[in-house]
């Protein structure tokens, strides 16, 4: 069975371009307790230098990344909408690769299962 992974990107909209920089956090959150599993932030690209979870790491269960869009906003001086961007997601299929996008504007944002 291949082995599954988590990745992510960010495009930032309104530039028409990958949202450089940008900072995130990844959660697993289990019963009442949610517990960081990593950090980073987005590369040239606009992606994760690297998966968030793969191999043995990539448990099923319920996932939180947390997108740190207003910082990122006010670092190209502008003021958003949004502070904190969290997206919930559920993983049942650890072979699978799950990519978590976020199509990013000062007032408004999407996102989607990727592949």
């Amino acid at each position: 069975m291949p082995a599954g992974r988590l990745t992510t990107h960010v495009l930032d909209v309104r530039l028409g371009q990958p949202a450089q920089g940008l900072a995130f956090e990844l959660f697993r959150l289990d019963g009442g307790t949610r517990a960081s599993l990593c950090q980073g932030r987005t590369n040239d690209d606009g992606r994760a230098p690297a998966p968030l979870l793969e191999g043995a790491g990539l448990k099923p269960g319920v996932y939180e990344l947390v997108f740190a869009a207003g910082d990122y906003q006010a670092g190209l001086s502008e003021t958003g909408f949004y502070d904190d961007i969290p997206i919930r997601f559920r993983i049942t299929n650890t072979a699978a690769h799950y990519h978590v996008p976020l199509l990013l504007s000062p007032f408004g944002y999407s996102t989607y299962r990727g592949s």
